[in-house]
């Protein structure tokens, strides 16, 4: 261990996994962003926790269990004369229902369907919290399984995938909450967190079916789009500002 410690590629490969699991980290911090509005606000900051402790716990057993995950990698079942793994499973299934929520959220949005007047009070809420934690859950999995992977394919030593993972998940926690009052307060920005869903499932189900796309491009239409709104909103922060 101390011999690790003092070689400077382990500490390169700690720096390197930990942004890079950062950075995977940011599906995880918009879904569970978007669900977390669906709770009492009283009870939001503990259903922050509960998501990524819960993320954070998902990928410490994953890790700890690298021969199950190994065993993930061969077919289990043949679908259009393709082999799918269990991996490619639960990529197909979590992406699957990230398609499902992300495109029920952006109806019931613009439709009015649980944001209309009444339709989503604090009694309206009543045992919300627990699906809506299902639902984190559901999808700390599907994340925590591809963060794996990647950290398993980056590092060799074992206490430096989970070092990394613990470091991405305390920025997680720390931003979390942040980026989740962001979105609340602007209607634009959760449909185009929602957008971002979107495209991180059809991502996991392209995976699913061997269909490789770099996340290069999807985090660059992500960046792109967001800047996009930014400016958007910069300008009509400008036009409703009383002259002065």
């Amino acid at each position: 261990m101390a011999d690790a410690l003092a070689n400077p590629e382990v500490w390169a490969s700690l720096i390197a996994l930990a942004s890079l699991e950062i950075v995977l980290g940011i599906d995880n911090i918009v879904f569970i962003a978007i669900m977390v509005q669906r709770v009492p606000t009283a009870q939001r900051k503990l259903a922050y926790r509960i998501g990524l402790g819960g993320a954070l716990i998902t990928r410490l057993l994953l890790l700890f269990t690298l021969k199950w995950i190994a065993g993930l990698k061969a077919d289990l079942v043949t679908i259009f004369g393709q082999g799918l793994s269990g991996r490619d499973l639960v990529m197909i299934l979590g992406g699957g229902f990230l398609l499902y929520k992300s495109s029920h959220e952006i109806f019931e949005k613009v439709e009015g369907g649980a944001d209309a007047p009444g339709a989503d009070g604090e009694a309206g809420r009543t045992g919300t919290f627990a699906s809506v934690i299902a639902q984190i859950m559901i999808v700390d999995i599907v994340f925590s399984l591809d963060s794996v992977i990647t950290a398993v394919g980056i590092a060799d030593q074992l206490w430096v995938m989970a070092t990394a993972m613990i470091i991405a998940v305390v920025v997680m926690m720390l931003f979390a909450q942040p980026v989740g009052d962001f979105v609340t307060r602007h209607p634009s920005m959760q449909i185009l967190a929602l957008s971002f869903l979107l495209l991180i499932g059809v991502l996991l189900v392209a995976e699913g079916f061997d269909q490789h796309v770099s996340k290069g491009y999807i985090y660059f239409a992500m960046a792109f789009s967001l800047l996009v709104e930014l400016i958007n909103m910069r300008r009509r922060s400008r036009l409703e500002a009383p002259p002065g």
